[in-house]
């Protein structure tokens, strides 16, 4: 994680209707996070006709798979959403902002073969610049695998809401960096 005053990581969640790396995402959520704790959130539910137009994947396991989600989490069907691109662009912003432009920004993502490869690709069909470097992804999940007595807090929000998780993910990471960095000194 970057220690500068400015603080560039940013901790990633999509809720996709594949887990392809062309899924057609539905949502996008994110939480900036540094040594200072939390910093701003990003949060906008995408539209599925837009995401699909664009080249984005339906696949039948996912759509089965919501089914099975609580309605809280399913709410994000019934609202307001935006086009693909517009989400894109609006991403695009928050990270440039939220940076003040550094070119160090650390996407991380709940795996690394998912969300940061599927909003990767929609940037790439959509003819869009990705906001960040390639070799900044960054991976949670192994993290979080590489410690696993370090445990999360209880869940605070809906599952499977793109930014409820973000945030939960993004406070289980500082809980992890505190508690190497304390063990180091």
């Amino acid at each position: 994680m970057n220690t500068d005053t400015k603080n560039t990581d940013i901790m990633l969640d999509l809720e996709t209707m594949s887990t392809r790396p062309d899924a057609a995402i539905v949502a996008i959520g994110a939480v900036a996070f540094g040594e200072d704790g939390i910093g701003a959130r990003f949060y906008v539910p995408v539209s599925l006709e837009t995401s699909v137009a664009r080249g984005g994947v339906i696949d039948a396991g996912t759509v089965l798979w919501w089914m099975r989600q609580s309605d809280e989490a399913r709410d994000l069907f019934r609202g307001s959403s935006c086009d693909i691109l517009e989400a894109l662009e609006r991403f695009a912003t928050f990270i440039n902002d939220y940076t003040l432009g550094s070119k160090d920004v650390c996407v991380w993502g709940n795996g690394v073969d998912f969300d940061n490869v599927i909003l990767a690709s929609a940037y790439v069909r959509a003819g869009l610049k990705m906001p960040w470097r390639y070799h900044h992804n960054r991976c949670y999940r192994t993290i979080k695998g590489s410690y696993p007595t370090i445990t999360a807090d209880p869940f605070v929000g809906v599952k499977h809401n793109a930014l409820a998780d973000a945030d939960n993910q993004a406070q289980h990471m500082l809980k992890i960096l505190k508690i190497l960095r304390s063990t180091r000194s």
